[in-house]
């Protein structure tokens, strides 16, 4: 491509960057990311000997210890913020964990067991992965999910990041293209390959020294068509540009990616996901966040994510062929008037308005659908076309 016909594909995405950048200093100022480096270990120790301390003073006064934790899983304790979007209210409900109650007593001793397994990893300033602390004692704990679901509830309890407390988890995500970084250890990692994916890193709050020259970040939902870019040699066609993906509902680390993308490079983020219920949610998560995640919400949302596609609307105007489409199910109905329901799409009129339109189409459709029109269309005229013409929601 020439440089002529480059500087006119990207002649909207520019013009999206010069608008997000107008705005940067009234979005950064309503979301100020926490600053990591306040945690020291010392602050993380004591906070950790404070929740100690609380137990021996009840056990001084002959009394059951509790633990209170915040409701990580209830609508009725988060709050949205067009500039944050969803976060932990201040007023949160809490959960008593009884160590004298038969239903929480073992929930609370493995609380404790955790907590102690960070005390000494923050104390040593040594890591461990999530896996790591399930397999020290793999009958106590029963499933990897435990160990996961308790690790957060003690970040919620502490108010501390979870990679303050030392503790990692493996990367599902992958990412490409024109980026270059160090990792905490001093690896370099080249993301530049047009045939194969980098991991996403485990410990993403410790990269540094980022370089790019991307115009944008392709978020894409799913693993298969991740890898059918990488094929077809998107990020070489349409260089410079970053793609990443969670493989389905992104975890943490993805997200965490995203958000530090967002923060170094300041440029257009976009969500490449299928035109069904579930492809929606997922978007909303990089953009918006989780419940479950809400009280870290400033570390993890990037609220200027915009929606690429698939529309609903691109079915209609692209028509696409009825036998590519797949008819919503009960499921899939219930999920979509869940999220019509939620506080953030009172600020996405247009989002809300593809949502009544695939309501109406009673059809979804995924993004290998596009292979109905012309094999490769997805790469060689779809994308290409909405970047050039400000396809985007």
């Amino acid at each position: 491509m020439s440089n002529l016909n480059m500087s006119e594909q990207f002649l909207e995405v520019d013009r999206l960057r010069s608008e997000l950048l107008q705005n940067i200093e009234e979005v950064d100022s309503a979301s100020t990311t926490v600053n990591e480096e306040s945690f020291s270990s010392q602050d993380i120790l004591t906070r950790i000997e404070g929740v100690i301390l609380d137990i021996i003073k009840s056990l001084s006064k002959g009394e059951a210890p509790v633990l209170v934790l915040q409701n990580r899983n209830t609508w009725s304790n988060v709050s949205f913020d067009s500039a944050v979007g969803l976060h932990m209210s201040s007023e949160a409900s809490v959960s008593t964990i009884r160590s004298d109650c038969a239903s929480s007593v073992n929930r609370f001793a493995l609380i404790l067991k955790v907590l102690s397994a960070i005390y000494k990893l923050v104390q040593s300033n040594s890591y461990a992965t999530k896996r790591d602390i399930y397999y020290n004692d793999t009958q106590l704990f029963r499933s990897q999910k435990t160990v996961d679901a308790i690790v957060d509830d003690i970040s919620c309890m502490l108010k501390v990041p979870r990679r303050n407390l030392h503790v990692l988890s493996t990367s599902k995500g992958f990412i490409s293209g024109d980026l270059c970084y160090l990792e905490e250890d001093g690896t370099k990692v080249d993301c530049s390959s047009s045939s194969t994916a980098i991991p996403v890193s485990s410990n993403v709050c410790g990269i540094r020294n980022i370089a790019s020259s991307a115009k944008f970040v392709l978020i894409v939902e799913k693993d298969a068509t991740f890898q059918r870019l990488l094929d077809d040699d998107f990020c070489t066609k349409l260089s410079p540009c970053i793609m990443i993906t969670g493989k389905g509902v992104p975890d943490v680390n993805s997200r965490l990616m995203v958000r530090k993308l967002w923060d170094t490079l300041h440029v257009p983020i976009f969500a490449l996901v299928d035109a069904d219920p579930h492809g929606i949610e997922i978007m909303c998560i990089y953009k918006y966040g989780s419940v479950s995640m809400s009280f870290e919400a400033h570390n993890l949302t990037v609220p200027s994510v915009l929606w690429l596609g698939l529309l609903p609307s691109d079915i209609e105007r692209l028509r696409v062929p009825q036998e590519a489409l797949i008819p919503l199910s009960r499921s899939d109905e219930s999920k979509l008037r869940s999220l019509r329901r939620r506080p953030y799409l009172s600020c996405q009129p247009q989002w809300d308005k593809e949502m009544q339109i695939m309501e109406r189409l009673k059809h979804k459709a995924e993004i290998q659908s596009l292979a109905s029109i012309a094999s490769d269309y997805l790469t060689r005229v779809y994308l290409p076309n909405k970047l050039r013409y400000g396809g985007w929601v």
